[in-house]
């Protein structure tokens, strides 16, 4: 994983818009319905290809496939993996729950009625892993110019084990654990192609409002806790300084007024063998913890990936405002410019065709981003 040696480098977090064919096909195959799958692989490879040069043309450093050919950025692996079936009914956000008009109909719809676990688990379909990794490197090698680095996303055991219930493990403990041995076939196949590793793990601040928002908080840490354990046990034989960790708390727009403290599952967080964080601190409920870093360091090694860049909104950020976020990352990683990168809150379309902000403005976002982190580049180096 690169640090920003000289400059602030710029990334994101993961998902980024499909164009309405890809969305359509996408949800055919969410449905279970049969879908022609040569013109679904060459219109996810049109995709990936037009996201890739949208990011270089956006001045994007390290970017990645934009989860084009994946229905969402957790239940894909359904579409992978065998030991799922049925429906079940998640929970939805507590405040969503509250607030009932602020939740998108075809949001909650994608996010709630998924398969659930109903048999043993195995990864039998790890062609389709090393099929998206080539896929998305025939895309980079064909393209004009060359990014700094690649990074490829992949769902963590504990976020696919609390979307996809458990009807099968006797404990939600076994559940995470097999789960982890089946993803870890995943995560290793995506390093071998020389691509980054991102963890998606909103399980570990989101489902506090979301699977846990009737437990106690030392009900959540515990399972925060066990879901890193399951973390570390995944990557056992993956180098921490290729895998990078993204905590978000959710990417709906909410009040946000039930998401877990940071300082409530920082320390945790800390125990993951990573070498980044990924996080939210640019939203308006999330924007003031860069002062958390600062009372409880980062661990030495660990880079943060500072989100400057709010997924959730169609205000484009001003430069200067990207480049104060970043002044605060660089201060919250102990002063050193090159343990931060510059990136966004969360993803732009985490379930196809759910994205809020316009297409097109996601780009003048991600342009911003790169001008702020110019500006501040040139103040701290």
């Amino acid at each position: 994983m690169k640090r920003s040696e000289s400059r602030i480098l710029t990334t994101h977090t993961g998902s980024l818009p499909r164009p309405q064919a890809l969305v359509e096909m996408l949800g055919s195959v969410a449905q279970g319905e049969a879908v022609d799958e040569s013109a679904l692989d060459a219109t996810s490879r049109d995709a990936t290809a037009g996201v890739v040069a949208s990011q270089i043309a956006a001045g994007v450093d390290v970017i990645n496939n934009g989860e084009q050919s994946r229905v969402s950025f957790s239940t894909y692996v359904t579409q992978r993996m065998s030991g799922f079936g049925g429906t079940w009914t998640r929970r939805g956000h507590r405040d969503q729950n509250e607030f009932p008009s602020v939740a998108r109909p075809r949001v909650v719809q994608l996010m709630r009625d998924v398969p659930t676990c109903v048999g043993p688990l195995n990864y039998e379909r790890l062609e389709m892993v090393e099929h998206e990794c080539r896929q998305f490197l025939d895309v980079v090698n064909a393209a004009d110019s060359q990014p700094e680095e690649l990074f490829m996303t992949a769902a963590s055991p504990g976020i696919v084990a609390l979307t996809m219930g458990n009807r099968y493990y006797d404990s939600h403990e076994d559940y995470v654990f097999a789960l982890a041995g089946e993803l870890r076939k995943e995560y290793e196949t995506i390093v071998s192609h020389g691509l980054t590793l991102q963890l998606d793990c909103p399980d570990l601040a989101m489902e506090r409002h979301v699977s846990y928002q009737d437990e106690p908080l030392e009900a959540f840490q515990d399972v925060v806790a066990l879901h890193i354990r399951a973390i570390n046990h995944a990557l056992t034989n993956i180098p921490r300084e290729s895998v990078r960790l993204h905590v978000c708390w959710g990417n709906s727009e909410g009040p946000h007024h039930y998401d877990v403290p940071l300082e409530d599952i920082v320390d945790l967080l800390y125990e993951a063998k990573v070498g980044a964080l990924v996080m939210e601190m640019s939203n308006p409920r999330h924007a003031h913890e860069h002062r958390v870093y600062r009372d409880r360091p980062l661990p030495d090694g660990m880079m943060l990936v500072a989100g400057v860049i709010d997924t959730k909104t169609n205000y484009v950020e001003h430069p200067r405002l990207v480049a104060d976020r970043l002044h605060q990352a660089v201060a919250a990683a102990g002063g050193d410019p090159t343990r931060v990168l510059a990136g966004t809150d969360c993803g732009f379309d985490t379930s196809a065709g759910s994205n809020r902000v316009d297409a097109g403005i996601v780009w003048l976002k991600l342009r911003a981003m790169r001008e702020g982190a110019e500006i501040a580049s040139s103040e701290l180096f």
